[in-house]
């Protein structure tokens, strides 16, 4: 067991429990004993902005992390107690992609894009680009291909993250730096926090989670994940070489069934199995 162990886990349908699977009574008490260890350093890597963060940890009574990676890996915070710290040294890393030039600057590029509908201002940031799209998608690849092509003709380092929000059933598109992914956001976190892959585990369940579970970086994929989402990632990381590093969370573990918070447990679990005794209760051991 490392002496530090960095957990990074998704939000939305990840840790909280607002898909349409059930969650596992007492498994968000269960992740907050676990990272209530001193060993623990928790960081939420998630696609909202600093706000709804803030709304979702009150609102889910969630465990303070010590880092947010927000705005799908655009901004990062570090956070000790009430006071959120913004981490300028990221976002200087990731402005050499765009030349200078901020979101706003970019959305020219794409207004003749009708399938394309801006989210709300609060959504963006200077180095995040956000709209939705209406499902069904009639041609993604089309659209992404046109949109790349768009962006590389200004000479811009530019990724495209999709994913699809189940409860309000639409896609989501964000244009961001070709760094400010949140695999590279978690990565830069790890370097400048002194973590590797051997003391490092990710969460996730979508399609902008997919870069970091195909990665390197021990990972477990919920089990309430779409099946598509759950192909993806070990399509990619079997092609990456790294099938190794995904664990796909199927229940049982605990007697949980392995959704949300229960499936993030079960993954850390798999990886680490000395953190066990950390979830459970004093009466339990």
């Amino acid at each position: 067991m490392p002496n530090r162990l960095l957990i990074c886990t998704d939000l939305d349908r990840t840790l909280l429990p607002n898909g349409r699977q059930p969650e596992s009574p007492g498994a968000r008490d269960c992740f907050a004993r676990l990272v209530a260890h001193p060993e623990v350093v928790l960081a939420y890597v998630s696609g909202r902005h600093r706000e709804l963060v803030k709304d979702a940890i009150r609102e889910y009574r969630l465990p303070l992390p010590d880092w947010v990676i927000g705005d799908v890996g655009t901004t990062i915070y570090q956070v000790g107690g009430r006071k959120w710290r913004h981490w300028p040294k990221w976002e200087g890393d990731i402005a050499a992609d765009w030349r200078g030039l901020r979101s706003r600057d970019l959305r020219p590029l794409f207004l003749d894009l009708t399938c394309l509908r801006l989210q709300e201002e609060a959504k963006q940031n200077h180095y995040k680009l956000s709209y939705y799209l209406a499902l069904p998608i009639i041609d993604f690849d089309a659209l992404q291909q046109e949109m790349i092509q768009r962006l590389a003709k200004q000479n811009l380092a530019a990724s495209l993250i999709y994913s699809v929000d189940e409860t309000a059933v639409v896609g989501l598109l964000d244009v961001l730096p070709a760094r400010a992914t949140k695999l590279h956001a978690v990565e830069f976190l790890m370097q400048q926090q002194g973590f590797d892959v051997t003391n490092t585990v990710f969460a996730g369940d979508s399609g902008n989670d997919i870069p970091v579970l195909a990665s390197a970086i021990p990972s477990v994929l919920v089990a309430n994940a779409a099946a598509e989402v759950a192909e993806q990632a070990q399509i990619q990381a079997r092609e990456q070489g790294t099938i190794q590093s995904l664990y796909l969370a199927r229940g049982g573990f605990l007697g949980m069934n392995g959704n949300y918070s229960a499936g993030i447990l079960e993954g850390v679990a798999h990886y680490f199995p000395d953190t066990v005794s950390w979830m459970e209760k004093d009466d339990d051991r």
